[in-house]
């Protein structure tokens, strides 16, 4: 079992009529902003321990479970819409950090809420560090009656309880199942995360935290054009750490790639772009040194100290 170097406390934050909760490393530091870590789909906050335990230097971290996933509430929704995690992220700042700006890191889904928030509220955050967060493929205005359809069918399957997520029979196989997913990450860390990542809710059931209403889509689409305003709005610089595995290629099977991506990217006014060798996407867990390495530079970087 992995070891952890720096204990984490549990916070529980009102939001938006929820129970928050987020893990909070260190205490607020006098002249240095918050390091805010957002974590991804079908993850939770406790991801991000290995990271924490690689930065050298003291900071003050927090990392949210978004709503409906680890131990954050979701008031019994059967669908979750982006906008929410945009007001989430909102008063989750204004409670951390209400009078300066935060160091925001986001990985996969939280990269992309990263993005968008950075560019709703850019005065809120100092430096965006975006993990893998790659958007979506580009959607079309007559996707809308279907996508709408496949929503009311998956939203009510989802209320006769037929839609759910896989158990399993032991935390060995929620290990070695995050194994499979990821071939990169060590043995001693994927039994570490078995342990945050799930919950033995009934005898011998293990079960992933995270709610199955996350599975229905999304109603609504990816306008690539409303996206593109939202990134020229950005005042932050933005440092975007991608994975060497190319894991774009293996999900979008063509609909969506690299190049697209790095296009898209362009109307960020400040922008670095690094490749993280040796690593798929998850890659806060399979070089955290590095990554934290990464997050530090940007920092001194950026700050010009």
């Amino acid at each position: 079992m992995y070891r952890i170097q720096k204990v984490s406390r549990s916070v529980l934050i009102p939001i938006r009529g929820l129970q928050y909760y987020a893990r909070v490393w260190g205490e607020p530091l006098p002249g240095q902003p918050p390091l805010m870590l957002l974590h991804g789909w079908m993850d939770v906050a406790a991801s991000f321990q290995f990271v924490v335990d690689a930065l050298q230097a003291d900071h003050y971290v927090i990392a949210p479970d978004w709503r409906g996933f680890g131990l954050s509430a979701s008031g019994g929704a059967d669908s979750f819409w982006y906008p929410d995690y945009l007001a989430d992220l909102d008063a989750l700042l204004d409670h951390f950090s209400p009078d300066a700006p935060v160091n925001l890191v986001g990985h996969s889904m939280g990269g992309n809420i990263a993005m968008l928030y950075t560019g709703v509220r850019p005065e809120r955050v100092l430096r965006l560090i975006n993990l893998e967060g790659f958007g979506l493929p580009a959607t079309q205005a007559d996707e809308a009656p279907g996508r709408l359809t496949r929503w009311l069918g998956e939203v009510k399957q989802h209320n006769s309880g037929t839609l759910s997520l896989k158990t399993y029979p032991s935390l060995e196989a929620v290990a070695r199942r995050l194994m499979k997913n990821n071939p990169y990450v060590s043995e001693d860390k994927a039994h570490w995360l078995a342990n945050h990542w799930s919950a033995e809710l009934s005898p011998g059931q293990w079960s992933i935290l995270g709610e199955a209403a996350h599975k229905v889509i999304n109603p609504q689409l990816y306008r690539v054009d409303e996206v593109l305003a939202i990134y020229r709005c950005i005042r932050a610089p933005v440092l975007m750490v991608e994975a060497s595995d190319e894991s774009m290629t293996q999900w979008w099977r063509g609909s969506f790639t690299l190049a697209e991506h790095r296009q898209r990217m362009q109307q960020v006014a400040k922008l670095e772009i690094v490749t993280l060798p040796d690593c798929g996407h998850m890659l806060h867990h399979d070089q955290p040194e590095a990554l934290a390495g990464l997050i530090e530079r940007f920092i001194a970087q950026v700050a010009g100290t």
